[in-house]
């Protein structure tokens, strides 16, 4: 197994950790001191795996079947499973996240669709811009969750702007997650319209 699909498999162990530390640190009294923090730097970490797969891949000839599969498959998974934990916790609307996973399975339907009838579906700028705005949606609420544990002088310095900059994001994660969503399937409607 080359490097790229190592990054991708440790996001899946990754994003295990992450849910096991956020919901340890959900639990009322908190089962682990600073675990929001904790949970947020394990996400930064499984995020900066995502980035370095591709380029890896990319830039030492490295693509294999098994990255063009799993890598878009674990991306879904961390951020899926963050939104998921987020309205556990409620951090974020239950309708949000329905929108958010929906697009995500469809489009991931259409890809197995496509590949059945022997088509490669490129990847669009606008799924790019979207997984960027969930990732940083993400961290926003992690953010806003884990400063509490840095002591007063992280309250008074993040608490104004935080949680404000955190709704925008979680808006405009979803906005974008829609948006690239429809626009997908309207440019690949051959895939799913025709049958061959």
């Amino acid at each position: 197994m080359n490097l790229p699909n190592k990054l991708t498999v440790a996001r899946f162990g990754l994003t295990a950790l992450f849910l096991a530390l956020f919901f340890a640190a959900a639990n009322k009294p908190s089962s682990l001191r600073y675990g929001y923090t904790f949970s947020l730097i394990v996400f930064v970490a499984a995020s900066l795996t995502d980035y370095w797969d591709g380029k890896i891949a990319r830039e030492r000839k490295l693509i294999t079947n098994f990255g063009i599969l799993m890598d878009p498959l674990a991306d879904k998974v961390l951020i899926c499973s963050a939104f998921i934990a987020f309205v556990e916790t409620r951090h974020i609307a239950a309708w949000m996240v329905v929108i958010i996973v929906t697009r995500e399975l469809a489009i991931t339907g259409l890809r197995l669709l496509a590949a059945t009838k022997q088509h490669v579906m490129a990847a669009e700028k606008y799924g790019k811009h979207k997984t960027i705005s969930q990732i940083i949606a993400t961290i926003s609420v992690l953010v806003l969750v884990s400063y509490p544990e840095w002591g007063s002088s992280g309250f008074k310095l993040l608490n104004p702007w935080v949680p404000q900059f955190s709704r925008l994001a979680i808006w405009v994660s979803v906005i974008l997650t829609a948006t690239s969503g429809a626009i997908y399937l309207w440019k690949n409607r051959n895939v799913y319209l025709s049958d061959k």
